[in-house]
């Protein structure tokens, strides 16, 4: 990232990392699973033929909570009888009257689908037994103004076993740390177009995951329903169950805000482009953490989706890479604020440095990184990392400088002197290089590849891009000696290759290694000659 903000310092106000819209979800693990709810109704004295009576009892006490919350709020209980925009129906009731006393703006219900259980009877053993179903049952939607949060919304599963969704927005909780330390912003709906302070905002975000989140999530559940996790109805009483609280989806966003519209204006195009143009999937593998094989590639045992797509839309276009069910975008907000969000839905083949679960005190190791908030922490940092690497590659994109001052020198051949053993001078002359010709453009852009970003290329790593991972193979058996040296003959082509880019300042060698990696130079280069090669006459012209 420090190299996008370097190159577009002078039109860039600050920048901000923080949680935009969140998603938990509460459960109670114990009643999660049928072993589970069969040990609990035991230890109450529960049969089982009474199972579907007590639970439907405990809805209907839920449902007369619900509904005397609201009246009491002053905001009667709406249904919806069909799938509409929740948030934009709240947001048309917030702007016609102000939130209640105790900050209440909404309560919706309508019936949606949702994991619960139910009694089937086997006719064979004349038993009957709890089994898991999907089937359909009333929501409750509580939207309601949170002295901490901000607006918060509240979803709550009304028939057994009760689970939960709480909603919160990132800025708007920022908003209210901004507020309560005296720090002046202007926003536009969720985005901040300028702060008096980005320093100090960014320490008011970075506290943001590491708050007890398990204490608020519960207080802002029984904020709306006071009997959450207790249990009434049964001959002997049911033991209370905590609610466990995941993060269903996060998304983190980093916001580069310039000082006006047309700073971006001009920039976002070439962005955009390069974006959707340059970045291939190793490249989406990279952004998100995921591992990558030491030739750079996919794994082959990756059974995944990844895709890139480009889209238009009233406010702007966006770009946006999916890999599996996790999310990386970029899009311009209000024409002056750059935005590249990440989105974890699924927090596989990620990691994080800790005890065993069963083990709180035992030694840290790297293990799989779980849904819990408890690593809350850790997800933001990853998505924030995510972040950085996007916008890292991004500033290879530069559009101040012509197009000539960066192919002149190119196009001219290039005389190197070094000394040889005895210290005498010896020069190698190279030829100028042609940006436009179709193998040295296809030698551009293995050499550019975002997987390469890291752990840089090899001879080999080239060779199987230009030529196929068989090449010198026809010619024999893999171990004959016209194989063999048809073998080298490609790898020294490719050796001569890669000392004409190194010969202009394109590449440099890791030292002590058989790696390259690409210069600041011949990134921005690279980036630009592939992106005219893409780029129709009519947008040149204009």
């Amino acid at each position: 990232m420090n190299s996008f903000l370097q190159r577009h310092k002078d039109r860039i106000l600050g920048v901000l990392s923080a949680f935009d819209r969140i998603r938990f979800r509460g459960s109670l693990r114990r009643l999660s699973y049928v072993g589970g709810v069969l040990q609990w109704l035991a230890a109450a004295g529960v049969l089982l033929k009474d199972f579907l009576p007590l639970t439907e009892q405990l809805t209907k006490r839920l449902h007369q909570e619900a509904e005397q919350f609201a009246a009491e709020s002053g905001r009667p209980v709406q249904y919806l009888e069909s799938k509409v925009d929740k948030e934009a129906l709240v947001r048309q009731i917030g702007q016609r009257q102000e939130s209640a006393d105790n900050g209440v703006v909404a309560v919706l219900k309508t019936l949606e689908t949702c994991r619960s259980y139910d009694i089937f009877r086997q006719r064979q053993t004349q038993t009957i037994e709890l089994r898991r179903r999907v089937r359909k049952c009333l929501h409750y939607y509580f939207y309601f103004e949170d002295g901490r949060f901000g607006l918060t919304q509240v979803r709550l599963m009304s028939w057994f076993p009760f689970d939960c969704h709480v909603v919160l927005n990132g800025r708007e909780w920022l908003a209210r740390q901004m507020d309560q330390a005296g720090l002046g912003y202007l926003r536009r709906d969720n985005c901040f177009v300028n702060l008096e302070d980005f320093e100090r905002a960014q320490r008011l975000a970075n506290q943001q995951p590491r708050i007890a989140w398990c204490g608020q999530l519960d207080r802002v559940l029984r904020r709306v329903y006071s009997g959450a996790g207790q249990f009434h109805g049964a001959s002997r009483p049911l033991l209370p169950q905590p609610y466990y609280w995941t993060s269903e989806q996060t998304e983190w966003a980093t916001d580069v805000v310039f000082r006006d519209m047309a700073a971006l204006a001009e920039l976002y195009p070439s962005l955009t482009r390069h974006g959707i143009e340059t970045f291939q999937s190793p490249d989406v593998l990279r952004f998100l953490g995921q591992k990558l094989p030491a030739h750079g590639g996919v794994h082959g045992r990756f059974a995944g989706e990844i895709v890139s797509d480009l889209k238009e839309r009233p406010e702007g276009v966006r770009i946006k890479h999916r890999l599996g069910r996790n999310t990386l975008k970029m899009y311009d907000k209000f024409g002056s604020v750059l935005r590249v969000e990440t989105t974890l839905n699924d927090p596989r083949g990620l990691k994080v440095y800790r005890p065993k679960s069963d083990d709180a005190e035992g030694p840290k190791e790297w293990l799989p990184l779980r849904k819990s908030v408890a690593d809350l922490a850790r997800r933001s940092a990853l998505s924030q990392s995510a972040n950085t690497r996007y916008l890292e590659a991004l500033g290879k994109v530069d559009v101040d400088a012509p197009l000539s001052s960066l192919t002149d020198k190119l196009c001219r051949p290039v005389v190197i002197v070094s000394r040889d053993a005895a210290g005498g001078e010896k020069s190698r002359r190279y030829r100028a290089l042609r940006p436009f010709d179709p193998e040295e453009v296809k030698l551009l852009e293995v050499v550019s590849r975002g997987e390469y970003e890291l752990s840089g290329f090899r001879n080999r790593d080239v060779r199987a891009a230009l030529y196929g991972g068989d090449a010198g193979q026809a010619v024999g058996k893999p171990d004959s000696a016209e194989a063999v040296a048809a073998r080298r003959r490609v790898a020294s082509r490719v050796s001569r290759k890669l000392a004409l880019l190194r010969a202009h300042g394109l590449i440099k060698k890791v030292p002590r290694t058989l790696r390259y990696l690409l210069t600041a130079e011949g990134r921005v280069a690279i980036a630009a000659l592939l992106a005219v090669r893409h780029t129709t006459p009519a947008r040149l012209a204009a």
